[in-house]
């Protein structure tokens, strides 16, 4: 361990893999202040910014599989989300707004000193990327969504699609007031395949607020009854969707007419053997994928 004076404390950070501990590091890790609030990050590599983002329930360790392929030639900045492991856990539901976590993207980008970044985001990490691209028009050069519909389509299923209302029914759980107490360290790991690595998440989840997780849910979750009426800025900058098909709870249909929205270039890329976590059931296709648009 040693200390730098711009990051705090520096720790190596590996990827455990069954049976074996690859020799080249995941990142360095730092600190953010966004207004008050300390958010955990790990990078790697340099070049262009690409700020990456977890979504629920995970934390900077999803992305374990892309860093070491992005960060051959991009600076990856892999980011804990408020609430979750090591990041600030702020009380109250008011602190987790969507203005809020788009303010976190954004001190990030001006902690690196960019002027653009490459956003990556999935689940609740592709929310927030989606409201960072509308809202920041100017200041994403790229944007790459792993199975979070656009806010448009995912209102107009929600409003529309029964099926998509039935297999939302967790987020209308999420929204009800108190602790959810099915939602232990343990229970929330449940996806995770590989048996070292939920161990790690256990630990995360154990660090973080089952709380702040809920209050994603509570403060930005669309409620009933669902209504198809809100619009949103287009996004300006080039556009990579990668939705893996057995994802239960955000439904394909809401893939459709993505590009309405839309200024530039769109590519969609879906994956028929692939789940919600889609970054981890198809890690290697999906590491392809994004390296190959980014650099081809």
């Amino acid at each position: 361990m040693m200390r730098l004076s711009n990051w705090g404390l520096i720790g190596v950070l590996f990827m455990v893999l069954p049976g074996q501990l690859h020799a080249e590091p995941l990142g360095q890790e730092g600190y953010v202040d966004s207004s008050g609030v300390r958010l955990h990050y790990v990078t790697a590599g340099q070049g262009p910014l690409v700020v990456m983002l977890h979504g629920f329930p995970d934390f900077w360790y999803t992305w374990r599989e892309q860093m070491p392929a992005l960060a051959r030639k991009h600076q990856v900045v892999a980011l804990d989300l408020r609430g979750y492991n090591l990041s600030d856990k702020p009380q109250g539901v008011e602190n987790y707004t969507m203005d809020k976590l788009v303010g976190d993207v954004d001190a990030v980008r001006k902690h690196f000193g960019r002027d653009k970044i490459i956003l990556v985001g999935h689940d609740w990490g592709g929310a927030i990327a989606w409201a960072y691209a509308m809202n920041h028009s100017d200041k994403v050069d790229r944007l790459i969504i792993l199975n979070l519909p656009h806010p448009k389509c995912l209102q107009r299923e929600l409003a529309n699609n029964p099926e998509q209302q039935k297999n939302s029914q967790y987020a209308r759980d999420f929204q009800k007031a108190g602790p959810n107490p099915l939602l232990t360290p343990e229970a929330l790991a449940f996806w995770v395949k590989d048996p070292e690595a939920r161990k790690k998440y256990v630990e995360a989840f154990r660090r973080s607020s089952l709380e702040a997780m809920l209050n994603y849910y509570k403060a930005n979750y669309p409620r009933e009854p669902y209504k198809d009426e809100q619009t949103y800025p287009p996004v300006k900058c080039p556009v990579l969707m990668i939705h893996g098909l057995k994802d239960i709870y955000l439904l394909p249909g809401a893939l459709n007419d993505t590009w309405k929205y839309l200024e530039k270039d769109f590519t969609l890329v879906t994956l028929p053997d692939a789940g919600h976590f889609v970054q981890q059931d198809a890690a290697e296709k999906v590491t392809r994928i994004m390296v190959q648009w980014l650099e081809g």
